[in-house]
């Protein structure tokens, strides 16, 4: 059936015709269970490379299921295009085999259709490998149209909100999903074979610390409507487990932030954290660039370089290094120097010759300095190191500058992708850093969490020396599958409520 330049009404009463055709042959495609699925597209391709034009593997029978995306029909025969998860498969269907309830059947089916075919692999005269149908059955039936083959599913809200269609008319977005779980999975096990235990620590809280963000709200009925927060980063718990002697502990969660939407923001994401006890900064450098790297070799076929875009990106070790304060002195031509930087006057005067916003703070002053003048450089993964004190209360000072933290993050593609540092463990040292947190949020800046008191009280009976991360594990996946927004590769990114 043509489908082109019908009302959407239309064709949905057209499909709900043919479905009552096939249950009038018996053939209920609702009624089906199961199917004894035993080969899919992408392996009968590869497994029969080898067959020439006209050349038949009769010998050898497979069931196969997906959903049928192309029909032409020519007479007594049809050829169809059916896809699953991995891949296209064309299959070939003749009258005089199935019979002419069976062909009857086939020319009731619609595009979008779910089948299962049985059958054996040839290829065709013009080249391709094709399944020949013996026997088959409708296995679900597509009651809605789907997006025009030509022209896509194209309008961007539409296919975040209805993403089942998406998946099924993009091949590009599922392919990209399905990367999206094996680089997940791919990361587990690189960390567990360093010995970790994988976590899981609470959503709900208290107190949301161990990040700088507003967090969402919520109350607990069964605590007499007491207040929560969900959490906006894993680490103070984290780190909770590190003083009870887990000493490698990580977790890959998701995290709620209550702030803005762009192409690298999304209010609920994944993180993943992970500490490891005796560990410092530079061990965990080590550790990060051969993830990313191996993660790199995984989607290259083992290489070190991908195409992000226009640019190509080298995962060749070692990456790039390169001072917080060194890198923004350098990037203005000497003129912002580590004084005036360090200095909250000498901070807002900055902002000004940038002509960038007043800021409430001086850390947050730092943030739009580094972003405006460091970071559009760091296209190369570059990792920036030796971050100023006061915009890092969780990591230790660095030995021999006080003013300065053992920290770096991890930059491609002008995209922050990992931020880690030896954390701070001295109890007296975090209260004080709390209690200027406190003086800091008093002034304005209202993403700066509340103190969490008992994480000292933790502290205090002993963590060792240790270092964490954190990872974005979207803005991770957008790098390594080329996309240039967080919620291409989301299956679900945060929508406003529809009408």
């Amino acid at each position: 059936m043509d489908e082109l330049g019908k009302s959407e009404a239309a064709l949905v009463a057209a499909r709900r015709d043919n479905l009552a055709a096939l249950r009038s042959r018996g053939n209920d495609p609702f009624a089906q269970t199961r199917y004894p699925v035993d080969a899919n597209a992408q392996e009968l391709l590869a497994r029969y490379g080898f067959l020439d034009v006209g050349a038949h593997a009769e010998s050898e029978n497979w069931y196969v299921a997906g959903r049928v995306m192309s029909k032409r029909t020519m007479g007594k025969t049809i050829f169809a295009d059916i896809h699953d998860r991995t891949g296209r498969l064309q299959c070939y269907i003749r009258k005089d085999e199935i019979g002419d309830d069976a062909f009857a059947d086939w020319e009731d089916l619609d595009r979008g259709d779910l089948v299962g075919v049985h059958g054996f692999m040839f290829r065709s005269k013009k080249g391709d490998l094709t399944l020949h149908v013996l026997k088959f059955a409708v296995l679900g039936k597509a009651l809605m149209p789907l997006p025009d083959k030509w022209h896509g599913l194209q309008d961007v809200e539409k296919r975040y909100r209805q993403r089942y269609v998406d998946l099924i008319v993009n091949p590009d977005v599922r392919d990209a999903m399905i990367m999206r779980s094996r680089l997940i999975a791919e990361t587990r096990r690189f960390i567990d074979a360093r010995g970790f235990y994988e976590v899981e620590t609470p959503t709900l809280l208290h107190v949301a610390g161990g990040a700088s963000a507003r967090p969402f709200l919520t109350h607990v009925n069964a605590l007499s409507g007491e207040q929560m927060q969900l959490r906006i980063a894993t680490e103070l718990n984290l780190k909770r487990l590190i003083v009870g002697g887990m000493e490698r502990v990580y977790e890959i969660g998701r995290i709620f932030r209550n702030e803005g939407i762009d192409t690298t923001h999304n209010p609920e994401f994944t993180m993943l954290e992970l500490y490891a006890a005796y560990w410092d900064v530079h061990d965990m450098l080590d550790f990060n660039e051969a993830l990313i790297a191996h993660l790199a070799g995984v989607v290259s076929g083992g290489g070190t370089d991908l195409q992000i875009g226009e640019r190509t990106i080298s995962f060749e070790r070692p990456f790039a290094r390169i001072g917080y304060l060194e890198g923004i002195a350098k990037y203005s031509d000497g003129k912002f120097t580590r004084e005036r930087l360090l200095d909250p006057a000498g901070a807002a005067e900055i902002l000004r010759e940038l002509d960038l916003p007043k800021s409430p703070t001086h850390g947050h002053a730092l943030d739009k300095i580094f972003e405006k003048v460091l970071e559009p450089h760091l296209v190369q993964p570059t990792f920036v190191t030796d971050y100023p004190v006061l915009i890092s209360p969780l990591a230790k000072r660095k030995a021999g500058d006080p003013q300065l933290v053992d920290r770096y993050e991890l930059f491609a593609n002008n995209m922050e992708l990992s931020n880690a540092f030896t954390e701070l463990n001295d109890p007296d040292d975090q209260r004080s850093r709390f209690e200027a947190q406190i003086e800091e949020r008093a002034k304005g800046d209202d993403e700066i969490p509340e103190p969490d008191w008992d994480f000292v009280r933790a502290l205090e009976y002993g963590m060792p020396p240790t270092a964490g991360i954190g990872i974005g594990v979207d803005r991770l996946v957008m790098l390594l599958t080329n996309n240039t927004s967080i919620r291409d590769v989301l299956l679900f990114p945060l929508q406003r409520q529809h009408g």
